[in-house]
């Protein structure tokens, strides 16, 4: 059955991916990112496109409104943005961490504050929140990377718990071929997370394939967690 599906961080990477993924399913695909030019390359028949800073709550109320107007309703919302600058503690890169609070977890909390009511009211609904690897361990220069992740685990589980119609997923990504270590962070932290991920990394069509596996699912079935590395990923 097609969906309406709203798709965070949908300018690269997992988010590019999964609206691709989902799109071609047969689901219609609401993708929203800031990086607005490259949205542009994603927008089709299947596929609409929206501006949108998770770290803002009109922001995102917006976005899913227009998908509203548009579609009527909203089936799924794939909770994907993020960010990863990593960094010894010790680096005091205070303003990095609260950036990764904003977005990794302010805005997960953002878009359940925008669909939970909506899909209440419509008797159902599907939340898939990304987290990460780093959100199962923590690894040196990645503690508040994986605070965040940790977090949205913890949400999700509680989330799940409160809510008998709504399906809540979480997916945990190892490393994947993203953007995350382009931007911020310690040079030498991201230069090793780059170089691992040039050795390890899966395709980013390999989340965007989970994410369909738990969204095609039927509505009594909820796959609550799935995480997905490189086989060679210890």
């Amino acid at each position: 059955m097609s969906k309406v599906v709203l798709v965070t961080g949908a300018s690269s990477g997992i988010g590019a991916a999964t609206a691709h993924h989902l799109a071609a399913a047969g689901h219609r695909v609401v993708a929203g990112a800031r990086r607005v030019d490259r949205l542009a390359a994603l927008a089709g028949p299947s596929v609409d496109v929206h501006p949108l800073d998770v770290t803002d709550l009109d922001s995102v109320q917006a976005f899913v409104d227009a998908a509203v107007d548009r579609h009527g309703r909203v089936d799924v919302l794939v909770n994907n943005a993020g960010v990863m600058p990593l960094s010894p503690i010790s680096d005091l890169r205070i303003d990095e961490w609260n950036q990764m609070i904003d977005v990794n977890l302010r805005g997960v909390l953002h878009g359940i504050a925008a669909v939970l009511p909506r899909m209440r009211a419509q008797g159902g609904g599907h939340i898939v929140n990304v987290s990460s690897v780093s959100g199962h361990r923590v690894d040196p220069t990645a503690a508040v990377y994986s605070a965040t992740k940790f977090a949205v685990r913890a949400l999700s589980e509680g989330l799940r718990q409160e809510n008998t119609d709504i399906r809540v997923t979480v997916v945990s990504p190892g490393f994947t071929e993203s953007e995350l270590t382009d931007r911020g962070g310690a040079p030498e932290a991201q230069a090793a997370a780059r170089a691992a991920a040039r050795q390890l990394a899966i395709p980013a069509s390999a989340i965007a394939e989970a994410i369909g596996f738990a969204v095609d699912q039927p509505s009594t079935v909820d796959v609550n967690e799935l995480v997905v590395r490189p086989t060679a990923q210890t």
